[in-house]
């Protein structure tokens, strides 16, 4: 089986982004999650830009995701961590 082509990952990552917005977590977490989660959405919008642009959009994204600790929201947790997964296969697809 073959690896998801970078647009689903970004699609993926958006959507476990996005999923964080709905759950009752930290005020902190909520800035970075929100954050993050409007860069991914931008890139998530149209077509992706060339890979230069995906990956330094997607560093910043994982810089947002490092300050993001804990929510205190179990279900937004796993989406955090499922968010990681698919960002670190999009940083994997880049290189």
């Amino acid at each position: 089986m073959s690896d998801p082509p970078l647009d689903r990952l970004v699609s993926t990552l958006h959507e476990h982004l996005a999923a964080t917005a709905t759950r009752p977590v930290r005020e902190d977490a909520s800035r970075w999650l929100g954050e993050a989660e409007a860069v991914v959405s931008d890139l998530d919008a149209g077509p992706l830009p060339e890979a230069t642009v995906v990956k330094r959009r997607l560093g910043h994204v994982e810089h947002l995701l490092s300050n993001v600790e804990a929510t205190e929201d179990a279900d937004a947790d796993e989406h955090v961590a499922a968010a990681r997964e698919a960002l670190w296969d999009a940083l994997a697809a880049l290189d």
